[in-house]
């Protein structure tokens, strides 16, 4: 599967090609004496092209800026978390690990793919799923289908049912 990066660096390549196939076309066309009409609807074309590779660009380059952010905010947070927390007690490390195995067990007996655990461990811990999608560099839409999927042989209704249905007992 193609990431999100990894596609609009693809169309980013192919309207450059077209921005550079237009160029050539125009200035060939100009040299044998096409007409008037004929170089401006081409370059009409060039033109749509080229702002199809600046908008791409400029969207890539705001979508790495983000991520770099995110990660920042998650060190920061970490850094921060670790130097302010002092550490759980023992019976908070057991009931968390004995939390862990429970979901564990849970997802396989879900029959939940390897993709759809990790997208139910994110869902768990609060991520949304433009964030699962950017962390797991996919799609938003896969992300999306993958959560429909747990929910489905989960036989909940949603993201609040599905965290629900681990901890409502124990609060």
């Amino acid at each position: 599967m193609i990431s999100v990066e990894n596609r609009e660096k693809y169309m980013l390549l192919v309207f450059g090609l077209i921005v550079l196939g237009s160029a050539l076309d125009i200035s060939t066309d100009v040299t044998h004496g096409a007409s008037l009409e004929h170089v401006i609807k081409e370059s009409v074309l060039l033109l749509l092209s080229f702002m199809a590779v600046v908008w791409l660009v400029w969207g890539l380059r705001s979508q790495q800026h983000e991520i770099k952010l995110l990660k920042s905010s998650l060190l920061e947070a970490k850094k921060l978390g670790a130097d302010n927390l002092k550490q759980p007690q023992k019976y908070v490390l057991d009931a968390r690990k004995k939390l862990g195995d429970v979901i564990h067990q849970q997802f396989d007996e879900w029959e939940l793919s390897r993709s759809e655990q990790d997208v139910g461990w994110l869902l768990l811990k609060g991520l949304s799923l433009k964030e699962i999608a950017s962390i797991r560099e996919t799609l938003e839409k896969t992300v999306r289908q993958q959560a429909s999927a747990i929910y489905k042989k989960a036989g909940i209704n949603g993201r609040h049912e599905f965290s629900a249905w681990f901890i409502e007992d124990i609060l």
